[in-house]
This record gives C-alpha cells, structure tokens and sequence, in this order.
C-alpha cells in the first residue's frame, strides 16, 4: 500500500513500516560488489544530512544543486534536504563548465554536492565565478580535491557535522512546518535551443503524482526497480520517488553504460527507460538470432509470432486467448521466450515505463511479444514526468502514448498543440515571467509544444510542433518519427535528419560501427580508417537497401532520398546533444553545414534521386 507521508518525513515513515528490510542496492563508485541498505539505514543518513546542512547555515527554501551521477548519496542529500524545507536542483553529471555556472547563479546555489573526480573539477574550476556558492561536497572519496580549495570537503566529513544529530529537535520542528506550496525542486531542462530554464516542482505536484500514478501504476514492495535514467531526469526522479511510496527496493545503478550488466547480476522486475534502450534490446535479440542455426531461428520466430497473436492480438485487444493459444504461449514462453528475458536479466518482469522520445511501434510489439510488459507513457518536466501512460493488464494501442492519468485535463487546441491543467503541472519557470506569460493561456492551461490527438480514451502524438520541417515544396515532415524507423536497425546508432527548407529529406547517420566492421569484414572490404569505410560505395548501397526497406511506410515526400554516413558519433561534449541525448539540430546543422550542402548539390529540381 502507498504511503502518502510528505515528502520531508517518507523514509522516516516507511523505516516505520519496514525496518531491517532492504531499501536500496548499490555499488561504491569504480566499485563491482553490491551492497545493500535497510530502510532504518537510510532514515538515519537522510536525518544526519538534514542536521549537516542545517549546521552549514541553510534556512527554509535556501537551494543546493547536486551534480552527480546516480548513487545512494543522491538520495541521502535530496531526502535530507527536504526534511528542511530545502531545494535541491538536480544537473546532469555531463553538463559543462558553462551550464553549471549558469544554473548555479541562476538558482543561487549556497552548497553544491558533486559525485565523481570530473564534476568535482568542473564545479572547483567556476566556484570563483559565482557569488552565492559556499561549499563544495564530494561523494566519490577517492576524488582529488585541490591543495588550494578551503572550501570543498568530502561527504564522510560533510556527515560529521550531523552526527549525533546534535540539531535534531530544529529538524522535528521543520518537519512539522511541510507543506505542498513549498518548492521542491528546480529542473533546468536541458534545451536543444537556447538557454535552461529552471521547472519548478513543488511538494503539491509530488503528492497529486504519487496519487494519480498509484491509481494506475502497478508497482509495490515486491518490486526491484533499477534505475538507468540519471534522478535528474524527471521521469526517473518522479519513477525512484514513486517506488520508495510504495515501498520497493530501488536498485541504484551508477554507470549508465553498464545497465544491461548490471541487470543480469540484480535481477529486477521494473526499470523506467526511453525508447533507445529497448531499440537496442531489439536489435540486439535480432542479431543473435541472426547467428543461431536454422533450427534456433525458426523456433524463436515462431515463439515470437505465437507471442505477437497472444500479447498483442488478443491481450492488448482486452480479448480474452483461447485456450489453444494459452496452451502454444505457455510452451513457447517456457522454453524460448522466458530464455531471451532471462539474457536481459528479467527473470520475473513486471512492469516497464517507458517515454522520453517517440516509440517505435515495431519496437514496442516485439517488448510484448517476448513477454515484457512496456507501459508506453507521455510527460513532461513541467508535468512532473506522466501525463498519460497505458494501464497493465487494460486494453491498450500499439502506438498511443496510453491513458491520462487521474486528476489531469487534457484539452487539444489550435495546430492539435496538447494542453494540459491540473495539479501535478507546474506553476512556472524559475524568474521567467516573461515565459510563463507565453506557457499558459487565460484559462489556465499549460501549452506542451506537442501536436496529437485523443481516440478512444488513448492519447496519441503527431509531432513536436517547433520540431516540425517544412520543405520547400511545402510539405510538413516530423523528423523524429522518421529518425526512429531508421534506429531499429542494427547498423545504425544515430540519426539527423535533414529537411527544413529544403528541397527533399536527407539524413546524417552515424552507423553501429561494430556491426558495420563485421559487416565489411565479412564482405572482403578493406579500410584503413572508419572514414574511409563510411565513404565505401558497397557499404553506401548496403544502407540505402536497408534505409528503402525501412522506409517504405513512408510518403514519397518523407522519405530519405540522400545521406551520409558519419565517421564520428554526435556528442555532449561537442554540445550536439543535450545532457537527455536529444539532438540539438541547430548545431549539428552548424557543425555539418559543408556535409549537408554537399548532399544538395547537382539534383533534379523535385529533389528525387534516382540510384
């Protein structure tokens, strides 16, 4: 049962209820072993970080910033700091020296919490430059602090200063001062254009959240949810926080890049991810079975189809299978599909939230096919993550972004733009009223900048509005639908696509180079470099067959007529994507402008390529 504690008193609460039982797995950062701590454990490190800071001089709505990746000190810090009224600002742990000192200043940030020896150096290298910033605290113990920085210390020694919890009874007393008007937390979004703006969440938003989610979001105390996006992402803060009201053990991964290791060695039943990860599970699936024998392939195929007819076609229909199809499912879950979860770590899968970016629907059938139940949802920072999502074991649409969830009005306004209002929207952008003038029209609702559609109780996108091309024949292209037909191919790893204002669609794609060195390998193509290899014309012709196959779907005008491959993958550090791996376009524009020239040059005058 969820518990509805406020936020500054939930794991003090629930310590109550479960005690000794496990409340988190973790690994020390650079670390292999996993650990564990107890709900008691983790109410007496969030009570000695609340006493910490309240001896480092911070007041009621003062702010810290956190700048780190995941790891059970995050969590340590936010719960204590909400324990007194403080605001914690969350930055992603690839953000530059340039974004935190912006966000820094901007929030005016007394203290900032840093986890690995990178954001420490970052963080040391701006303190200077910003007025309101006191301390520095470390959580990685084997980072190297300055011999010339008095005002950093390690998290162990940051701890000290709450031992005994010597300022307990002005703890007990701010607890009792919780309201739902608070701030909670600012969320900088990370922004493919212009400058961050701060999302501001309050205590109210969590608590409609936590309400309208557990209505419909099957999660319990049984459940071992990992968590793979960075807590600075909405959708994983408000999916970690979720989980904790509902008392399950939260499974803290630090390295992102490990996530399907570390699946296999923890085995959990519920992770909140974006599409990209079951993009490559699915290419992945693919690839091995590509290089089973002719026997393996025909029986997963079959498991697989047998699957499809009975998830898809019948549960998805909210069609109940006949009993022949329950007898052929339970035999190919048995010994083909249960042994393709079991790869993935998911022994006993429950539930699988995931949005962030558009869903592939090939994708998104074949995750249900082989057993896995991916709640497919839509939501914003501003929202505080879920606006809609599908609802297990209920009729839902391959394709649709699910059902809106309890307590929210969803209205579709001019240019089909998705309107929102309700309590778990934001009341504004931290000191942009300017803004906040443009977000919400005079009825009070929330312009999402997302174009879609309701059907049957469903919620279904069409596009980004603002992310919309138009070419200069006067035809509307959605980038990131075509982006994600080409992702679910294995020889593809990044895609930008190319259209607005020009003549047709073309595409830079960065391939999956260790599928396409196989590939060349196999094929007797040498190549000195991987430059060299994205410019063979064999390689070219084996990825326009491929991009013709995938696309056929498409209108004429939509498809891709010309593209290039990329010997370099688009990046943070290059600031081609943002901290959410979205691709800021006008830079890669920029930085690619004699490429995509090039692409347009010497072409018929209605853009078609013929091969």
């Amino acid at each position: 049962m969820q518990n509805r504690s406020h936020l500054s008193v939930l794991i003090q609460e629930q310590a109550k209820k479960y005690g000794d039982k496990t409340a988190m797995m973790y690994q020390d950062f650079g670390g292999t072993e996993w650990k564990t701590v107890s709900w008691n454990t983790f109410a007496d490190k969030v009570k000695q970080v609340s006493n910490a800071l309240l001896n480092l001089g911070l007041k009621p709505q003062d702010k810290i910033a956190v700048f780190s990746q995941n790891c059970v000190q995050y969590l340590y810090t936010d719960f204590g700091a909400y324990g007194i009224r403080v605001i914690s600002i969350p930055f992603y742990a690839t953000s530059s020296e340039q974004q935190i000192q912006y966000m820094i200043n901007d929030g005016e940030v007394r203290v900032v919490f840093v986890g690995e020896q990178e954001q420490y150096d970052k963080a040391h290298r701006i303190f200077a430059v910003c007025p309101t910033l006191e301390r520095i605290v470390v959580f990685d113990h084997s980072v190297r602090i300055s011999t010339h920085d008095p005002n950093t210390l390690y998290f162990d020694d940051f701890m000290k200063l709450g031992e005994g919890l010597p300022r307990q009874d002005e703890v007990e007393k701010l607890y009792s001062q919780a309201n739902d008007v608070d701030i909670c937390n600012i969320l900088y979004t990370s922004g493919t254009t212009g400058t961050s703006k701060g999302v501001i969440l309050t205590y109210g938003q969590y608590a409609a959240a936590f309400k309208a989610n557990d209505a419909c979001v099957p999660v319990g105390e049984n459940d071992r949810v990992i968590d793979f996006l960075p807590f600075t992402h909405i959708f994983e803060r408000g999916w970690a926080y979720l989980s904790l009201t509902e008392g399950a053990m939260l499974i803290v991964n630090t390295n992102p890049h490990n996530i399907q290791q570390a699946m296999r060695e923890t085995h959990p039943t519920s992770m909140s991810s974006v599409p990209r990860f079951w993009e490559k599970v699915y290419q992945a699936v693919k690839a091995k079975i590509d290089r089973s024998s002719a026997v393996q392939q025909k029986m997963f195929y079959e498991a697989w189809k047998i699957g499809k007819k009975y998830n898809i076609d019948y549960l998805a229909a909210g069609r109940k299978p006949p009993l022949s199809l329950r007898l052929k499912y339970q035999v190919a879950n048995k010994y083909v599909l249960s042994l393709v979860r079991a790869q993935i770590g998911l022994e006993h899968p429950n539930i699988f939230p995931t949005a962030g970016a558009y869903v592939s629907p090939e994708v998104e059938e074949f995750v249900h096919s082989i057993g896995i139940c991916m709640i497919v949802g839509y939501g914003l920072t501003e929202s505080l993550a879920t606006v809609s999502c599908d609802h297990k074991g209920e009729k839902f649409t391959i394709g649709s972004v699910g059902r809106p969830i309890n307590s929210i009005e969803v209205k579709i306004g001019e240019n089909n733009e998705i309107l929102l209002k309700g309590p778990t929207i934001t009341r504004g952008y931290y000191k942009r009223e300017a803004l906040n003038a443009q977000a919400f029209d005079a009825d009070g609702f929330f312009h999402t900048g997302d174009a879609g559609y309701l059907k049957d109780g469903e919620l279904y996108l069409t596009e980004r509005i603002k992310d919309l091309f138009k070419t200069s024949n006067g035809k509307y292209i959605a980038p990131q639908m075509i982006e994600s037909l080409l992702l679910v191919d294995k020889f593809v790893d990044q895609v930008a696509i190319i259209a607005d204002q020009r003549k047709f669609v073309s595409a830079l794609i960065v391939p999956a180079f260790n599928e396409i060195e196989a590939w060349a390998t196999a094929h007797g193509i040498k190549y000195a470099s991987r430059e060299e290899l994205c410019q063979n014309q064999q390689v070219h012709n084996m990825m326009m067959e491929r991009i013709e196959t995938l696309q056929q779907g498409l209108a004429h005008y939509e498809q891709i007529k010309r593209f290039t491959l990329c010997a370099h993958h688009f990046s943070i550090e290059n600031g081609e994507l943002t901290n959410t791996l979205k691709i800021k376009r006008p830079v890669i524009y920029e930085h690619y402008k004699a490429v995509i020239d090039k692409m347009y040059e010497n072409t018929p005058s209605d853009g078609i390529i013929t091969k």
